[in-house]
């Protein structure tokens, strides 16, 4: 079959690989739609080897069930499936308690779960082999739409939900970057919650495209940025601050304007440097704030997702291609040309 590889230090490419196989307790998905994403950009772009090499690419997955294990009893042939990202043990501690995204069994203290696309085969192929326990039915939604739900919807779900004791009426949340990630934070703000949402961007664009969403939009690289924040935040700043993007200037953003006791959460990967002050005099942060560095989501997240985007009142700004233009993807995606999030199509 083929697939979308990664071969080494900024080589991505076609490759005619083997069909994979089905080992007990697993499943064949055969692919339906594959999201891209600027994981993915950054991979093919770095200088160092950043995954294994002859790894397929694709972390956003949906698809049919193809065939199942002996052992697999929970699905059947031609169903509709998203296939959930961290592919934990599920029998250490913290998997028993549903936080399957911090498994202490796999990966290591700084690093994850098992991972498709990135530590594993992932979805930009023909077929991907996924354990059963990964596997989320969502029958009924466009695959295109569901696989963005496995990452893109599921990182900021998780720190939304994280932080959903902060979101009462009256509060307020903040988005930094609203690329694909940030238009589904402003999505699920909005249908879960009561808070005042002030959306930042660089790009006009980019804050454009949520207006009618939010209630306030600011160039987050503007002039008078924080001052602007505060103000419409009612002087004590923002209950939650959501950074997608993770730079150095974004982290110094977000604790200029986050509340105190308020919650600033950095799923971003910027390679931001954030300096933490305790000083009585001068610090970084107002009394009670906290930062955290949250991990995709749980399981149970992603079932909520699609229960929640079943009822139509979330949704994305798509771009779909070819399973032959997923090569072209990555070029839109890293020149800036997608507002939104691209998706591979297999057929």
């Amino acid at each position: 079959m083929r697939a979308l590889r990664y071969l080494g230090v900024n080589d991505v490419a076609f490759t005619e690989v083997d069909k994979p196989t089905v080992p007990p307790g697993h499943v064949l998905v055969e692919v339906a739609a594959a999201g891209i994403c600027q994981t993915d950009v950054h991979v093919r772009a770095s200088t160092v080897q950043m995954l294994p090499s002859g790894v397929v690419l694709g972390h956003e997955i949906a698809g049919h069930v193809a065939e199942s294990a002996a052992d697999v009893v929970n699905f059947g042939v031609g169903d509709l499936v998203v296939v959930y990202p961290v592919w934990s043990c599920g029998v250490c501690r913290q998997c028993i308690a549903g936080r399957e995204n911090a498994c202490l069994s796999t990966g290591g203290r700084m690093l994850p779960a098992p991972t498709p696309g990135v530590s594993v085969d992932g979805g930009i192929a023909e077929f991907v082999t996924v354990p059963a326990s990964a596997l989320v039915p969502a029958d009924g939604l466009d695959p295109a739409f569901a696989a963005v739900l496995t990452d893109a919807a599921i990182v900021p779900y998780h720190s939304i939900r994280a932080a959903e004791d902060l979101l009462r009426p009256g509060s307020c949340a903040v988005v930094i970057g609203i690329g694909g990630l940030g238009q589904f934070a402003v999505e699920l703000l909005r249908a879960l919650t009561g808070a005042t949402v002030i959306a930042l961007d660089v790009k006009d664009s980019a804050l454009e495209g949520v207006r009618d969403k939010v209630d306030h939009t600011f160039r987050s690289d503007g002039p008078g940025v924080i001052e602007a924040v505060l103000e419409v935040a009612g002087g004590h700043g923002a209950d939650l601050v959501l950074d997608l993007v993770g730079s150095s200037a974004t982290l110094t953003l977000s604790a200029s304007v986050v509340a105190p006791y308020g919650a600033i959460r950095v799923p971003g990967l910027s390679d931001g440097v954030f300096e933490f002050e305790t000083s009585q005099l001068s610090t970084s942060l107002p009394w009670g704030a906290s930062i955290t560095r949250p991990y995709s989501g749980t399981r149970q997240d992603l079932h909520d997702l699609v229960a929640l985007a079943r009822t139509g009142r979330i949704s994305a700004n798509l771009k779909r291609y070819s399973f032959d233009e997923a090569l072209h993807a990555l070029d839109d995606l890293e020149s800036g040309k997608i507002n939104g999030r691209a998706v591979v199509m297999m057929k």
